[in-house]
């Protein structure tokens, strides 16, 4: 019997993020996860360089890469709509529950464990868990911040909102990324090359 699972998480290309925005440069779901597997990666890397840790970054990144799987069969929900109400929040994580079920599905037994540990959050992942939710939020400050870069005015509200939540994060690796990292964002490639 074949199996669909590859095929799906590859037509990630084709969900746009920001549905209820206005944007310049639209994003799909597959830029997203590759840019938030990057930045779970470059936090947990911080975290055990600069700060002693001794985390998995590599399993943080490929974490990230899978993280929004489920919304290839339930679309982007918009923030707005997601977070509306708690009833709203949980109706939202059961259907996303459902097509994490639904994924794994899609897959041969032999290979369900593998994948249903990147698709189904466990305790033992909990701390690489918070650094994905965390580079996410990031990802989304610097998307607003590069709308903004290009003159669009529309993301100036998430911009605020997000921005209090990003430095909200009580992580010395997230902090020091935000020191060091974040403000390349808003800089033009000339900018980058001859500082």
């Amino acid at each position: 019997m074949r199996k669909h699972f590859f095929a799906l998480i590859s037509r990630m290309k084709y969900i746009n993020r920001w549905g209820l925005m206005r944007n310049t440069r639209y994003e799909n779901l597959s830029e997203h996860s590759f840019e938030v597997a990057v930045t779970a990666h470059a936090i947990a890397t911080i975290k055990n360089e600069v700060f002693g840790g001794q985390v998995n970054a590599d399993r943080a990144a490929v974490l990230a890469l899978y993280h929004d799987a489920p919304e290839i069969l339930t679309g982007d929900m918009p923030t707005p709509v997601k977070y509306y109400n708690e009833k709203t929040k949980k109706a939202y994580d059961e259907v996303e529950n459902t097509s994490v079920k639904r994924l794994l599905e899609m897959l041969p037994e032999e290979l369900k464990d593998s994948y249903e540990s990147l698709l189904i959050k466990s305790e033992e992942d909990a701390y690489l868990w918070r650094l994905v939710k965390a580079a996410d939020t990031i990802n989304a400050l610097i998307k607003c911040i590069e709308e903004e870069k290009s003159g669009n005015r529309e993301f100036a509200g998430a911009k605020k909102g997000i921005e209090k939540k990003v430095y909200a994060i009580d992580l010395p690796e997230v902090k020091y990324y935000l020191e060091h990292f974040l403000p390349s964002f808003a800089l033009t490639l000339d900018e980058h090359t001859h500082n």
